[in-house]
């Protein structure tokens, strides 16, 4: 199943750029309240178990994504319906509302998260699966859970690298989640994710990594200013097209990197489809800056 538990070389120290001047501290606790406020919402009103309208999830997700100071931008075709393994490369507790924006998701997180305030108890009545990385044997009890969720039609996110990057470089893709896909028999969604400033320089004051606590990194985010949040859908790796998890993971790793030199500026342009590609099913949702 591959080495486990997986860590990136990125400290906050080595690798993470200073937010903002002292200036900007009335402003980043606003939002550092309406954050937490929205995360204790979501605690409070969501269904222990039950299911929530996805145009709700996504509305939620923007919401928090906005309170933190934070524009979203989205671009490419949108994830298909029905079950699906969605992938991305991770860089900050942002990824996650991304994601549901993208498409919500069950998705899969290491056990120490449980335990974390505020966001531990979120996780897990949002239904989120968790996986303990230090019981190898428990690994293809969890692929079989992953793949009867996906056989239902669900739908569910995962980042592969099993750890966080600051955004310079990423991390191999584990194979054993896309076994999953390939026992159900589902496409492979790879997004794309990406921070930058309002000029367009990129940033690393999203990443949350290393030894790095949630406050800190919260913290850092809504002191930023002019911080946006980029998003690429690329096209999804239909079943069948790659004969292992191996491959697979490779394949998707690819699609999850940067975006190939072409005419037209990122985001906006359309993400053409080669020989995996899945045709969208609609226009993607949300589409543009949020």
């Amino acid at each position: 199943m591959g080495a486990w538990p997986p860590s990136a070389p990125c400290t906050p120290g080595a690798c993470v750029e200073a937010p903002g001047s002292a200036a900007a501290v009335p402003r980043a606790v606003l939002r550092l309240v309406a954050v937490v406020a929205l995360l204790l919402a979501g605690i409070a009103l969501l269904p222990v178990g039950g299911r929530v309208p996805a145009a709700l999830v996504r509305r939620w997700a923007g919401a928090v994504v906005r309170a933190a100071g934070v524009r979203a931008r989205f671009s490419g075709a949108a994830a298909p319906d029905g079950g699906l393994l969605l992938v991305a490369n991770h860089i900050s507790w942002l990824d996650v509302p991304l994601l549901a924006m993208v498409r919500p998701a069950r998705m899969i997180a290491k056990a120490e998260i449980r335990r974390w305030p505020v966001a531990g108890p979120l996780a897990a009545r949002g239904g989120v699966l968790f996986i303990d990385r230090h019981r190898l044997r428990g690994l293809p009890d969890t692929v079989a859970d992953i793949a009867g969720l996906l056989r239902s039609g669900a739908a569910v996110g995962v980042f592969p690298e099993g750890s966080t990057w600051c955004g310079r470089a990423q991390g191999t893709f584990r194979r054993a989640v896309f076994q999953a896909a390939l026992d159900a028999g589902v496409p492979v969604q790879p997004v794309r994710i990406r921070y930058r400033l309002t000029g367009g320089a990129p940033t690393t004051v999203p990443a949350f990594v290393g030894e790095d606590s949630l406050l800190a990194s919260l913290w850092r985010v809504v002191m930023a200013d002019g911080l946006v949040a980029e998003a690429e859908v690329r096209p999804a790796l239909r079943p069948g097209a790659h004969a292992d998890r191996r491959a697979l993971a490779r394949a998707a790793q690819r699609r999850s990197g940067p975006a190939p030199a072409g005419p037209g500026p990122w985001p906006g342009h359309a993400v053409s489809g080669g020989r995996d590609a899945v045709a969208p099913s609609r226009p993607v949702e949300p589409h543009g800056e949020i």
